[in-house]
């Protein structure tokens, strides 16, 4: 079925860096898809899958990253025949592990195999053990916007890597993500109400149409959160085309400093001031 597919392995041990170099990696190759952590990834953007990191516990990861599960498999299996890619690197901790994902997928034997000692010296290897170990992080080779709904709530630290495709190629700026597994031992982390408040009523101040913002309550809701305020508006604005607009920048400004997913904005009109 995928029998035109070239498949290659990236393999090194966990927390050694192989995510954050998997898209130099597959640059570097002329592969563009690259399957890591239950994700079937295109460039910069996951088109199918969910993240390995989002299990309960350390067998599940490995369970799901192997795609065990028939559900998850076939996900993957039906994006690889929608997009037909011409190359496919895996990622894994070793040539077992890929080998057997490649199995699992339906797809070819492993063609050709990176190993992170390849690309990585030993000091970097040491340094990216002990930020996984000491900070519990894991890097996704994707931007933070595009894992922002499934590990919403979850600690995300957007970072720009500046790398060259290879030798007499233009350089690239590929966006990383590190997110805090659900499994970690440092736990979850916790924003102040306080802080949401702060974002909205400066944006506020700088809408014309928004005279005073009153109440304004967080509450979770699904895999987010919501929020609601009350305001009082200045007469002569249309009030549905000024909440509306409202509502896009204050979602878009939360998520962009706290990356808190907003699920639902909801503002009431309390007053109407009308000019003398």
């Amino acid at each position: 079925m995928f029998e035109t597919i070239r498949v290659y392995a990236f393999v090194g041990p966990s927390g050694t860096g192989k995510s954050y170099r998997a898209q130099m990696v597959a640059g570097e190759n002329n592969i563009k898809y690259i399957i890591d952590d239950g994700l079937l990834i295109n460039d910069n953007e996951v088109v199918a899958g969910s993240s390995a990191k989002k299990a309960p516990t350390k067998i599940e990861t490995v369970k799901h990253a192997l795609f065990y599960n028939e559900q998850e498999k076939n996900e993957i299996v039906n994006a690889i025949k929608r997009y037909n890619p011409d190359g496919i690197l895996i990622l894994g901790t070793s040539d077992g592990m890929v080998a057997k994902i490649a199995e699992n997928l339906g797809l070819p034997k492993i063609s050709k195999t990176i190993y992170i000692s390849d690309v990585a010296t030993e000091e970097e290897m040491q340094k990216a053990r002990r930020i996984r170990v000491t900070e519990g992080k894991h890097v996704i080779p994707v931007p933070t916007f595009e894992i922002k709904k499934d590990f919403s709530g979850f600690l995300l630290d957007p970072l720009q890597i500046f790398k060259s495709k290879g030798s007499g190629q233009n350089p690239y700026i590929a966006e990383k993500s590190i997110i805090r597994p659900t499994f970690s031992y440092l736990g979850n982390f916790t924003i102040s109400d306080t802080v949401f408040r702060q974002i909205i009523q400066t944006l506020a101040k700088r809408e014309k149409e928004i005279v005073k913002v009153y109440k304004i309550r967080t509450d979770k809701y699904g895999e987010g959160m919501s929020i609601y305020m009350e305001a009082t508006i200045q007469y002569g604005y249309n009030i549905d085309e000024c909440f509306k607009k409202f509502q896009a920048k204050i979602k878009k400004e939360i998520e962009r400093l706290t990356s808190m997913n907003v699920q639902k904005i909801e503002i009431v009109v309390k007053s109407i001031k009308i000019e003398e």
